[in-house]
């Protein structure tokens, strides 16, 4: 097995490509042991010294760390990637990879006045942005949409990069403002 690694926009965070289908459907995010619970392949990389975060895209997993360097921890992380796949064991263990998602939707909040214009918001963040956010290693989920301010939900690589606020204000806000003229901000939550 080859697993790839490519650097993202965070520098406290590499993402990992095993050449497979890491979770199919919605994107799964542990930013705690605690959480990791859940998928035994998470809590091996929370036992590697230094990391802090774990998430599961279609095809990749990010691993953010607190201290530590890559050099030293990149063989941790792939070893324990590559045995958690040549194992065969679940990916999540409670089979629940859609949890993350219906958390999210029980979350969102907005005017039922403004539906129309909130799905408008939601298909251009599906369709535009999550693709050009799961290349960079994380996902961006719609949280709420309130006087005119979008608020997402950064995950994976985006949550605590340095370049996220210059995503959010100037790609995002931008593209959303050109598209639905309701949106006078964005921000995150």
């Amino acid at each position: 097995m080859f697993i790839q690694t490519e650097a993202t926009p965070n520098p406290a965070t590499l993402k990992f490509i095993p050449g497979r289908v890491v979770v199919e459907g919605t994107p799964v995010e542990f930013s705690s042991r605690e959480a990791a619970g859940r998928s035994p392949l998470a809590e091996k990389l929370f036992d590697v010294p230094g990391v802090t975060g774990v998430f599961y895209g279609s095809d990749f997993i990010t691993v953010t760390k607190a201290s530590g360097e890559w050099q030293q921890l990149k063989p941790a992380i792939l070893g324990a990637i590559m045995e958690h796949y040549m194992s065969g064991g679940p990916l999540l263990a409670d089979g629940t990879a859609t949890s993350d998602v219906d958390l999210d939707d029980e979350d969102e909040f907005f005017d039922e006045a403004d539906a129309e214009t909130v799905d408008m918001i939601k298909d251009l963040i599906e369709t535009r942005v999550r693709p050009a956010v799961a290349n960079d290693g994380g996902d961006i989920t719609f949280r709420g949409f309130k006087d005119g301010i979008v608020y997402l939900n950064m995950k994976g690589a985006c949550s605590g990069c340095p370049s996220s606020t210059a995503t959010l204000q100037h790609g995002i806000q931008n593209l959303l403002k050109h598209f639905v003229p309701d949106v006078v901000e964005v921000r995150p939550m």
